[in-house]
Protein backbone atom coordinates (compact mmCIF):
# COMPACT_ATOMS: atom_id res chain seq x y z
CA UNK A 1 0.00 0.00 0.00
CA UNK A 2 1.05 3.80 -0.54
CA UNK A 3 2.64 5.20 2.31
CA UNK A 4 0.47 8.73 2.23
CA UNK A 5 -2.36 6.04 1.73
CA UNK A 6 -1.55 4.09 4.76
CA UNK A 7 -1.09 7.45 6.63
CA UNK A 8 -4.59 9.05 5.86
CA UNK A 9 -5.83 5.27 6.88
CA UNK A 10 -4.00 5.62 10.72
CA UNK A 11 -5.37 9.27 10.65
CA UNK A 12 -8.77 8.54 9.78
CA UNK A 13 -8.40 5.62 12.14
CA UNK A 14 -7.28 7.27 14.61
CA UNK A 15 -3.85 6.32 15.42
CA UNK A 16 -2.37 9.88 14.18
CA UNK A 17 -3.94 13.00 14.49
CA UNK A 18 -1.04 14.10 17.25
CA UNK A 19 -0.85 13.73 20.91
CA UNK A 20 -2.05 17.46 22.50
CA UNK A 21 0.75 18.74 24.35
CA UNK A 22 3.19 16.63 22.77
CA UNK A 23 2.73 16.01 19.28
CA UNK A 24 1.31 18.15 16.24
CA UNK A 25 -1.47 16.69 13.97
CA UNK A 26 -0.21 15.19 11.00
CA UNK A 27 -1.57 16.96 7.60
CA UNK A 28 -1.53 15.90 4.08
CA UNK A 29 1.25 17.76 3.65
CA UNK A 30 3.61 16.15 6.67
CA UNK A 31 2.21 13.15 5.78
CA UNK A 32 3.64 13.85 2.20
CA UNK A 33 7.16 14.85 3.58
CA UNK A 34 7.46 12.24 6.36
CA UNK A 35 6.91 9.80 3.44
CA UNK A 36 9.90 11.06 1.29
CA UNK A 37 12.54 11.32 4.37
CA UNK A 38 11.33 7.75 4.94
CA UNK A 39 11.59 6.55 1.82
CA UNK A 40 15.27 8.63 1.45
CA UNK A 41 16.11 10.56 4.38
CA UNK A 42 19.10 11.89 2.95
CA UNK A 43 16.66 13.59 -0.01
CA UNK A 44 17.08 17.59 -0.42
CA UNK A 45 14.49 19.74 1.18
CA UNK A 46 14.40 21.49 -2.45
CA UNK A 47 13.50 17.58 -3.69
CA UNK A 48 11.16 17.07 -0.97
CA UNK A 49 9.07 20.54 -1.69
CA UNK A 50 9.15 19.78 -5.64
CA UNK A 51 7.42 16.69 -4.79
CA UNK A 52 5.07 17.94 -2.49
CA UNK A 53 4.62 21.80 -4.05
CA UNK A 54 6.14 23.89 -1.02
CA UNK A 55 9.90 26.05 -0.88
CA UNK A 56 12.75 23.98 0.58
CA UNK A 57 12.45 26.70 3.54
CA UNK A 58 8.60 25.72 4.11
CA UNK A 59 9.56 22.19 4.11
CA UNK A 60 12.70 22.60 6.24
CA UNK A 61 10.21 24.55 9.27
CA UNK A 62 7.58 21.55 8.74
CA UNK A 63 10.77 18.85 9.21
CA UNK A 64 12.18 21.05 12.27
CA UNK A 65 8.66 21.56 14.02
CA UNK A 66 8.29 18.31 13.90
CA UNK A 67 11.41 17.14 14.95
CA UNK A 68 10.99 19.51 17.86
CA UNK A 69 7.69 18.01 18.88
CA UNK A 70 9.50 14.16 18.81
CA UNK A 71 7.05 13.59 16.40
CA UNK A 72 10.69 12.55 13.90
CA UNK A 73 12.74 11.40 16.11
CA UNK A 74 16.17 11.02 13.75
CA UNK A 75 17.41 9.99 10.13
CA UNK A 76 19.35 6.62 10.19
CA UNK A 77 21.02 4.42 8.02
CA UNK A 78 19.13 0.73 7.82
CA UNK A 79 21.74 -1.80 8.18
CA UNK A 80 21.07 -5.48 7.70
CA UNK A 81 22.58 -6.93 10.46
CA UNK A 82 23.88 -9.84 8.70
CA UNK A 83 26.27 -8.02 7.74
CA UNK A 84 27.84 -6.79 10.87
CA UNK A 85 28.19 -10.55 11.71
CA UNK A 86 25.06 -10.73 14.63
CA UNK A 87 23.49 -13.41 12.28
CA UNK A 88 21.37 -15.21 15.55
CA UNK A 89 17.56 -13.08 16.30
CA UNK A 90 16.24 -13.86 19.13
CA UNK A 91 13.37 -13.21 22.21
CA UNK A 92 13.98 -13.95 25.52
CA UNK A 93 10.83 -13.34 28.37
CA UNK A 94 12.66 -12.37 31.92
CA UNK A 95 10.93 -13.38 34.83
CA UNK A 96 12.07 -11.07 37.89
CA UNK A 97 12.16 -11.19 41.49
CA UNK A 98 9.55 -9.53 43.53
CA UNK A 99 9.17 -5.68 42.71
CA UNK A 100 11.71 -5.61 40.14
CA UNK A 101 11.13 -2.16 38.80
CA UNK A 102 11.21 -1.48 34.48
CA UNK A 103 13.87 1.38 35.80
CA UNK A 104 16.15 -1.69 36.91
CA UNK A 105 15.37 -3.99 34.22
CA UNK A 106 16.39 -1.59 31.66
CA UNK A 107 19.22 -0.22 33.50
CA UNK A 108 20.66 -3.58 34.07
CA UNK A 109 20.10 -5.13 30.23
CA UNK A 110 20.93 -1.99 28.38
CA UNK A 111 24.68 -2.90 29.33
CA UNK A 112 24.16 -6.22 26.77
CA UNK A 113 25.36 -4.55 23.11
CA UNK A 114 23.44 -8.15 22.12
CA UNK A 115 19.85 -6.58 23.81
CA UNK A 116 19.00 -4.14 20.72
CA UNK A 117 15.25 -3.74 22.23
CA UNK A 118 13.52 -4.48 25.75
CA UNK A 119 10.07 -4.05 26.75
CA UNK A 120 7.48 -4.39 29.66
CA UNK A 121 4.90 -6.70 28.78
CA UNK A 122 1.56 -8.45 30.14
CA UNK A 123 1.26 -12.16 30.76
CA UNK A 124 3.30 -14.16 33.02
CA UNK A 125 7.37 -12.40 32.11
CA UNK A 126 8.21 -9.61 33.12
CA UNK A 127 9.83 -8.34 30.06
CA UNK A 128 9.93 -9.27 26.68
CA UNK A 129 14.42 -8.44 25.46
CA UNK A 130 15.42 -8.65 21.69
CA UNK A 131 18.64 -9.98 21.38
CA UNK A 132 21.19 -10.05 17.82
CA UNK A 133 23.62 -12.74 18.35
CA UNK A 134 26.61 -13.93 16.04
CA UNK A 135 26.01 -17.69 16.56
CA UNK A 136 23.90 -19.42 18.90
CA UNK A 137 27.09 -19.99 21.24
CA UNK A 138 27.06 -16.64 21.55
CA UNK A 139 23.37 -16.09 22.48
CA UNK A 140 23.77 -18.58 24.46
CA UNK A 141 26.47 -16.76 26.68
CA UNK A 142 24.58 -13.88 27.01
CA UNK A 143 21.22 -15.29 27.96
CA UNK A 144 23.81 -16.63 31.05
CA UNK A 145 24.69 -13.59 31.99
CA UNK A 146 21.51 -12.03 31.66
CA UNK A 147 19.95 -14.72 34.17
CA UNK A 148 22.81 -14.22 35.99
CA UNK A 149 21.68 -10.68 37.04
CA UNK A 150 20.17 -10.66 40.64
CA UNK A 151 16.70 -9.62 39.89
CA UNK A 152 16.26 -12.54 37.43
CA UNK A 153 14.49 -15.53 38.32
CA UNK A 154 14.65 -17.51 35.12
CA UNK A 155 14.10 -16.64 31.34
CA UNK A 156 12.35 -18.36 28.25
CA UNK A 157 14.19 -18.24 25.11
CA UNK A 158 12.57 -18.38 21.14
CA UNK A 159 15.43 -18.19 18.57
CA UNK A 160 13.88 -16.97 15.12
CA UNK A 161 14.24 -19.35 12.12
CA UNK A 162 12.93 -16.72 9.61
CA UNK A 163 11.56 -13.26 9.76
CA UNK A 164 8.42 -13.10 7.64
CA UNK A 165 7.42 -9.69 8.41
CA UNK A 166 9.79 -6.81 8.79
CA UNK A 167 8.62 -2.76 8.98
CA UNK A 168 10.87 -0.43 10.15
CA UNK A 169 9.17 1.75 12.94
CA UNK A 170 5.77 2.18 12.33
CA UNK A 171 6.08 2.15 8.40
CA UNK A 172 5.22 -0.88 5.79
CA UNK A 173 8.23 -1.29 4.18
CA UNK A 174 8.52 -0.05 0.11
CA UNK A 175 5.62 2.36 1.14
CA UNK A 176 4.61 5.01 -1.24
CA UNK A 177 7.07 3.66 -3.72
Amino acid sequence: MELGRWLRRCRVAGRIGGVPGRYPAFDDLDERIVTALVEDARTTYAEIGTRVGLSAPAVKRRVDRLRASGAITGFTASVDPSALGWTTEAYVELFCRGRTSPADIGAAVSKYPEVTGACTITGEADALLHIRAADVQHFERVVERIGAESFVVRTRSVIVLSRLVSRADILPPGAGR
